[in-house]
């Protein structure tokens, strides 16, 4: 009898276990997941969150027994911590008690506290960008109806130091002008989402630089675009200059050293602006006409046709009529008998037309397209702009003939400025650029210049540098002198168009 109820016993005590096991295989291993995500919702809180706007940072070259060492680097644009501080108002039991707590704590009225509490229920903001002070009285307050919270803010250590050139963050978060606006895209950080468990930040276990944008690392050398704006400042002072632009550029790859500009402005401070226009970068987003310093151009397609040579021989009478026009020379002066490189030298426009009628407009036309007049550089900067140069395509004699001393055509600083790569780089022309390299966490890619094919010959390039040399050596570019150096260079005035008629006095 016994042993009879033992296996009855048993027996159920087996089928227990087998709907036990069997119930445990179902939770556990059947449907593990979906439990696992049940429990976890209990204990577990998610949140998107966006990663960090990458940083940009200048060279800073600096001379070690005699070299420079442009390993350094200064921060342009950077992130920096600003907190907020809110309350949630329906958990506040005395809100004009709360109010006269917290309002003598970061130095704030009452009234404007107790305002910003009835706004919403949920969630008010009390006060953004807390100082230091600010939240040091604050948490000795202890109070447990305070938060704070961190919305990083971008910050601009350099001030007004390129100003034009890096642009800035504006209020929606999105960059505007500059490296700010062309790279906007690559700077800003990436979406994710926040996990956090009760009484565990699951991102303080595992790095989120994942997340975070690219940081960015300029051509610009800080020494270089120091001084730079510095002469401007001076200029300003000096000759009373209302805007003026100093790029520096290293002619063999395009790298860009300094790209200085004044009137600038700080980032930090950009909503308080009232003039827009100091936003714009002149040097990509502005054209104008060059004057004289483009007859070096004039003076190369010449000599690159074999219309004329270096010891070839012109008369100047002072003018040069066409048609019912005539050209003359600055100050109406005459220069009589003068080789190529005196009509560089002495900026003779009538020479300068002289040249231009050696070639005919078609010619003259290629070579304005192949110099990269009539099209964007493709500079790494946001709102470049170009001109076609369609009056000048389409217009008269004359108008062709003003334009061999730069006047009637028109182009943008960075377009003259990378033309004239070619007189210093065997005549190939380069693309100019202002971003070295771009980095995400162990990631590096670096630009690699880009020259283009040549537009005159090495020969002519050698041909049209010495004579700019010899304008400063001994022609109206004297003043830029500098002792143990032999400088190539060009000297230039243009006239301004005033009540569509060109100025004699401006």
């Amino acid at each position: 009898m016994k042993s009879w109820r033992l296996k009855v016993l048993t027996f159920f005590i087996f089928i227990l276990a087998a709907i036990v096991i069997s119930r445990l295989f179902y939770i556990q291993i059947l449907n593990g997941k979906f439990y696992q995500a049940q429990a976890l919702g209990q204990q577990a809180g998610f949140k998107e969150i966006s990663g960090d706007r990458g940083q940009v940072f200048l060279s800073n070259s600096k001379e070690t027994r005699g070299q420079f060492d442009s390993e350094q680097v200064k921060s342009l644009a950077i992130n920096q911590d600003s907190w907020l501080l809110y309350t949630v108002p329906s958990q506040i039991e005395d809100k004009q008690e709360f109010s006269k707590i917290i309002s003598q704590a970061i130095g704030e009225t009452e009234d404007s506290v107790i305002s910003k509490l009835d706004q919403s229920a949920t969630y008010a903001i009390i006060k953004k960008n807390l100082s230091e002070e600010d939240i040091v009285n604050l948490k000795k307050l202890n109070l447990k109806d305070l938060y704070f919270e961190n919305t990083p803010s971008r910050f601009y250590p350099q001030k007004d130091v390129a100003s034009q050139l890096i642009g800035f963050l504006g209020g929606g978060g999105n960059g505007q002008y500059g490296i700010e606006g062309y790279y906007d895209s690559i700077l800003q950080g990436k979406k994710g989402i926040e996990e956090k468990r009760k009484g565990l930040d699951l991102l303080n276990l595992e790095s989120t630089s994942y997340l975070d944008g690219s940081d960015l690392y300029l051509t610009i050398d800080y020494n270089i675009q120091f001084q730079a704006e510095t002469l401007l400042e001076e200029s300003k002072k000096n000759v009373d200059i209302d805007s003026g632009q100093v790029i520096v550029l290293k002619p063999d790859s395009g790298r860009i050293l300094a790209f200085a500009s004044f009137p600038h402005f700080d980032p930090n401070q950009y909503s308080k602006e009232k003039n827009f226009d100091i936003f714009q970068n002149a040097m990509v987003q502005k054209i104008f006409e060059p004057g004289s310093i483009f007859k070096p151009f004039t003076m190369a397609i010449a000599l690159e046709e074999r219309k004329v040579s270096p010891d070839d021989i012109f008369f100047d009478s002072g003018s040069v009529t066409i048609g019912p026009d005539t050209v003359y020379n600055f100050d109406r002066k005459k220069y009589g008998q003068q080789t190529m490189s005196g009509i560089l030298e002495k900026s003779i426009n009538t020479g300068a037309v002289y040249l231009s009628q050696k070639v005919s407009r078609k010619t003259f036309l290629g070579y304005i397209d192949k110099l990269g007049f009539n099209e964007k550089t493709g500079i790494d900067l946001q709102g470049e702009v170009s001109s076609r140069n369609e009056v000048l395509r389409n217009g008269s004699e004359f108008q062709f003939a003003t334009a061999s001393f730069g006047q009637g055509i028109e182009m943008t600083p960075i377009q003259l400025a990378s033309a004239f790569s070619i007189f210093a780089n065997g005549g190939k022309l380069i693309k100019p650029y202002v971003v070295s390299k771009i980095t995400h966490e162990d990631e590096e890619q670096k630009t690699e210049p880009k020259v283009y094919g040549n537009v005159i010959s090495e020969k002519t390039a050698t041909e049209v540098t010495t004579m700019m040399i010899n304008v400063v050596e001994r022609g109206f570019g004297s003043g830029a002198k500098v002792p143990g150096y032999y400088l190539a260079g060009k000297t230039g005035t243009a006239q301004k168009v005033v009540g569509g008629k060109y100025s004699h006095s401006h």
